[in-house]
Order: C-alpha cells, then structure tokens, then sequence
C-alpha cells in the first residue's frame, strides 16, 4: 500500500493509475482528515449492468403477478433470509 499526497498524485497521475491497474493499493491523502482510494472500476462494480437491469424487470414482472411475500418486521426478514 502506497499513500501519496494529492499533490503529488496530482502531478503523476498517470503514474499512480498506472500502478493501481497493476493491482497496487494507493490512497491520496488530502489535509490531515481526508484520505481517498484509488481503485478500478469492473463492469461488475456498475449498478445497471446487464444482468442488474434483467434482474429489476424479473422483479417488476413478479410484482404485477402477485408473487410477492410481504414483510413489516426485522423478524420476518431474518427468517425471510434464514438467518
């Protein structure tokens, strides 16, 4: 893990981009409170890929056909989800 000052990765931007696509680890820090990580986006880090837009339709689909299961308490979801 690299930490870099923004100035200097404001000067070597490439550099840092660089070493982060090679999978190093780079957080910017910025004052004394604030830090940033840099990290690539996947195609699996977009909220609307393809497979999260079918899933939403699917999930459209089941609710106008009335397979639903409702829920109104914490307990319900856990057992929902086996927990």
């Amino acid at each position: 893990m690299l930490v870099i000052s923004s100035r200097e990765f404001r000067q070597n931007q490439k550099k840092y981009f660089e070493k982060v696509d090679k999978g190093e680890h780079i957080i910017v820090q910025r004052a004394k409170d604030k830090a940033y990580v840099l990290t690539p986006v996947s195609e699996d880090d977009m909220y609307f890929n393809a497979e999260m837009v079918n899933k939403i339709k699917q999930s459209i689909l089941d609710v106008r056909n009335g397979e639903v299961q409702r829920v109104s308490t914490s307990k319900e979801i856990s057992d929902l989800l086996g927990l």
